[in-house]
């Protein structure tokens, strides 16, 4: 019987993700409180509420990421907390947030701080968000107040998650707060959100030299349905726009007519590059799908869903998606990864086969640094309030009491062992030893 151990390096980061809104609780000074109270904009008409209570206890939760052996963590700041009114900022909350720093490099877990994670105050919302090219130094300036209030516990910094589903689900889908827009509305923020990348990332670097600076960004594979060229155009086409378009702006590659520049204000904006990667989808030529670039997108047939319809369970995806990356030639962290399964049945095998991916493309020299799995515990999954579970440790949102799952044993184990041993895979996923250990 075969039997290897795929060790990852031995500084790798393993840690979890979290997000400000989604854990912290009652923060009701923000756009997306405000949306959760429109009817129709959350499933089931949820409410983040109490979330987590992470303002209140979040170390409790930190206490339970150490016992699962991680020694990193990436979470959030929440601008309307720090900032509950334009120019007026909130010492007592720059506090808690040192508390929080604090308390994770007491339990030896490194924080990686996320400054914007799609919320915004209302104050800004009101005068149009992103959308409004005083974002940008108004960002700066916040930024400024983070980096010299949280520096003394943190270097590891990542500007904006996720900026191409933010204006897609934001302003052309309208799932997100302001709600549908148009193409103009959302090219406008989009670009705001990349000038503030770049501000940020200056501003970082003159407060702390020694900073590693990126930003989070979704990667969507998306695979034309046939071999009809229509279908591979489409493809090509939503591909370039979804996936491209705001790293090659990260990078200072692009001019108008796409209105990111200019452009030298963002090259060499990135210390690393994060990797949020979650499914794939199909995509065929439909000319009456004007909206979405004239691609229809779906499932293959025999595909193995997500809950909830989330998504393909598609592991190779990890391995196309980090290489497809490494021509940036930085450093890469999987900034998120991770599954909604309730009944805990798809996410060992998710955990090994994506971290086997991992593996793979890291001895083919792609630095990968780290990994950070959502979630921790369930969260509000921002439209899909909590129907989708997503976290190693499950949640009762009525009484705040938490369980941990058989997969938060799983990824305590391959942190331990930093690496997949034949035992891990044995006890967790054992149909999975043919495919992995072959002979």
């Amino acid at each position: 019987m075969p039997e290897a151990t795929f060790h990852f390096p031995p500084d790798f980061k393993w840690g979890t993700a979290t997000s400000a809104h989604q854990v912290e609780g009652n923060s009701t000074n923000n756009d997306w409180w405000a949306w959760e109270q429109g009817e129709g904009h959350i499933q089931d008409g949820q409410r983040s509420g109490l979330a987590c209570n992470w303002w209140e206890q979040a170390e409790q939760d930190f206490d339970r990421a150490a016992e699962l052996g991680q020694n990193s963590h990436r979470l959030s700041v929440d601008w309307s907390r720090i900032e509950p009114r334009e120019g007026r900022f909130d010492a007592a909350a720059l506090d808690r947030y040192r508390a929080m720093l604090r308390a994770l490099r007491e339990r030896s877990i490194e924080p990686m701080v996320t400054l914007h994670h799609f919320v915004n105050p209302l104050w800004l919302a009101e005068m149009g968000g992103w959308e409004n090219p005083r974002a940008v130094p108004l960002f700066d300036r916040f930024v400024a107040h983070v980096v010299e209030a949280l520096g003394e516990f943190c270097t590891l910094w990542c500007t904006i998650n996720e900026p191409n589903i933010a204006v897609t689900m934001g302003q052309l889908f309208g799932l997100f707060p302001p709600g549908p827009r148009g193409f103009r509305a959302a090219m406008r923020a989009g670009r705001n959100l990349m000038r503030g990348h770049g501000a940020a990332y200056h501003r970082i670097h003159a407060l702390q030299p020694q900073a590693q600076v990126g930003y989070a960004h979704n990667y969507h594979i998306i695979d034309p349905a046939t071999r009809s060229p229509l279908d591979h155009w489409v493809a090509s086409l939503q591909d370039r726009a979804f996936n491209e378009t705001f790293l090659a702006a990260a990078r200072g590659w692009w001019r108008l007519p796409l209105g990111f520049g200019p452009a030298w204000r963002l090259r060499r904006t990135l210390d690393w590059i994060g990797l949020n990667y979650y499914t794939r989808e199909l995509v065929a030529f439909d000319h009456r799908e004007a909206a979405q670039m004239f691609g229809r997108r779906f499932h293959p047939e025999d595909a193995e869903l997500l809950d909830g319809g989330y998504g393909e369970f598609y592991p190779q995806g990890m391995d196309r998606a980090l290489r497809r990356l490494a021509r940036l030639g930085l450093p890469i962290y999987i900034t998120e990864n991770g599954i909604p399964d309730s009944d805990d049945d798809q996410r060992p095998r998710h955990l090994i086969t994506h971290l086997h991916q991992v593996w793979k493309v890291i001895q083919n020299n792609v630095p990968v640094r780290g990994y950070y799995h959502w979630t921790l515990v369930d969260n509000f999954e921002w439209a899909a309030g909590w129907s989708l579970r997503f976290g190693l440790i499950a949640l009762d949102v009525e009484t705040q009491e938490r369980t941990f799952r058989r997969s938060a044993y799983l990824y305590r184990d391959i942190v331990r062992a930093n690496g997949i041993t034949p035992q891990i895979i044995d006890e967790y996923a054992p149909e999975l030893r043919p495919v992995l250990l072959p002979g």
